[in-house]
């Protein structure tokens, strides 16, 4: 599972979110290693485990033919309060790590296998995670 090594501050503000306002990511919006990727169409926040989930699937599917990229880290904490716990009384404690996922940015590259089976790891990868998601190909510039 992906997690930083050391982080400067336990607990992140959470930030406002306005879906309206939600401009596409600027960086990491272009293949830069592999011949097709997965490209995010929302916003969510990816958590470490949902990624890792769909790691374990693109490494199962592409067995020893091809090589992927993972092309976002989750570094910002995200807070939990226990179950059944009341109002107040402060903020939980940390739970795990996740990335701010914004439209248009590139989350994994698979390179070296063929299309069918390439399309087929992203497919089921993009299952795993919360987002909605287009697999986009060197090719075809999108």
């Amino acid at each position: 599972m992906l997690l930083p090594k050391k982080v400067k501050f336990r607990k992140w503000q959470t930030m406002r979110s306005n879906p309206k306002a939600m401009t596409p990511d600027t960086r990491g919006s272009k293949l830069s290693f592999g011949s097709f990727g997965l490209k995010s169409e929302t916003q969510a926040r990816v958590k470490s485990t949902q990624l890792e989930a769909a790691r374990k699937v693109i490494s199962r599917t592409l067995t020893k033919s091809g090589k992927y990229w993972i092309r976002i880290f989750p570094d910002r904490p995200f807070t939990a309060k226990a179950a059944e716990v009341g109002m107040g009384k402060g903020k939980g404690d940390p739970q795990g790590y996740c990335f701010d996922v914004l439209p248009g940015r590139i989350i994994f590259e698979v390179d070296g296998a063929p299309e069918p089976v390439a399309r087929e790891a992203l497919r089921k990868a993009g299952t795993k995670l919360p987002i909605k998601a287009r697999i986009i190909s060197r090719e075809h510039k999108q």
